[in-house]
């Protein structure tokens, strides 16, 4: 079976082929230079180009695996969340193309798009613990045996990623944020700084991350000649230790032995690194998708398609897409032990 996977959710406009489970293609066209003068997506500017590089992206995908639409079995577009006018496009192209050619059609949750990303390199046995951490998703979540996700926690505010995004815009640093917040972080001092880890009274799995811009704002007013990079540094070990211990507690609380932590986020080193150590102190396996997997990709939406449409569901053509997605039910992590 081949299926070709739309991601249209935020400011990439991307295409993947899988056959039969594995990549055929993958083919990603970056918005980052359209809001970078911004310091972040800006939404409309955000679709307009999704509409101006679908097709074009779409065509180079098929080019790359060699194959044109007639050859397609089946094709998935991400439904939600994300931002409305962008998902629109990736799902009113992914429709159009699927009633041409009379073949079934998919919505995907993008969250598991990610957290089935993994797969398109080597089998995942479930169920698993999962950490999807991005620009607008920071989100622990449980993967079942038979394709059911249950939420065990999340940030009530502010995703990781928004908060890397902004805290360079302070800092007076590029887009995207998270990259140039890690590059500036090695000429820094992670200790030079302490910034809260915020937590959710009640919620021992929930995040806080929109404190941490407030903090650093106010350490940029109180000590205007601070060296940037250990500003920089101290930030961005505040969100690693914050997503590394709830990943912890989340562990011990499951009792999993077995972690995926994807996203966009996920592709910073000293959160992979830090991953890396906490597992192995939990006795646990983390899996970390390929750089390349971990931002948006049409293969990911794809695969999430491609397992659907083997089980046989297929969604009507009048499918919307959706800001607000949830994936599963929010669940005590005692409830999964």
């Amino acid at each position: 079976m081949i299926v070709l996977g739309l991601e249209s959710s935020c400011d990439d406009t991307a295409a993947g082929i899988v056959e039969d489970g594995r990549e055929r293609a993958s083919i990603v066209s970056s918005q980052d230079q359209v809001h970078a003068p911004f310091g972040g997506v800006v939404p409309e500017l955000a679709a307009r180009n999704h509409i101006r590089h679908v097709v074009p992206v779409v065509q180079r995908a098929l080019e790359q695996a060699g194959l044109a639409l007639d050859d397609l079995d089946g094709v998935a577009a991400t439904q939600g969340p994300g931002l409305v006018g962008c998902l629109l496009v990736g799902l009113s192209a992914a429709k159009a193309i699927a009633r041409a050619r009379g073949i079934p059609f998919v919505g995907v949750n993008h969250i598991e798009g990610h957290l089935l990303s993994i797969e398109l390199d080597e089998p995942l046995a479930r169920p698993f613990l999962g950490l999807v951490v991005s620009g607008g998703h920071t989100a622990l979540y449980w993967a079942r045996e038979d394709g059911s996700y249950a939420l065990l926690g999340k940030t009530r505010d502010d995703a990781a990623g928004e908060a890397f995004d902004k805290a360079a815009k302070l800092l007076g640093l590029g887009y995207p944020g998270g990259r140039e917040i890690e590059r500036l972080s090695r000429e820094g001092d992670p200790q030079r700084f302490r910034f809260a880890r915020p937590r959710v009274r009640g919620a021992a799995l929930d995040m806080s991350f929109s404190g941490l811009k407030t903090a650093l704002r106010l350490t940029l007013e109180r000590e205007p000649d601070a060296m940037p990079a250990d500003v920089a540094a101290s930030f961005q070990n505040a969100i690693v230790t914050t997503l590394v211990e709830v990943t912890r507690q989340a562990l011990v609380a499951t009792g999993a032995r077995c972690v995926v932590v994807t996203g966009g986020v996920a592709a910073n080193g000293p959160l992979r690194e830090a991953m890396a150590r906490m597992a192995s102190e939990e006795g646990a396996d983390l899996r970390v998708p390929a750089l390349k997997r971990c931002t948006d990709n049409g293969s990911m939406i794809a695969y999430a398609g491609w397992r659907r449409l083997a089980r046989g569901e297929a969604d009507p053509l009048s499918l919307n897409a959706r800001a607000e997605l949830a994936l599963g039910p929010r669940v005590e992590p005692e409830a999964i032990a």
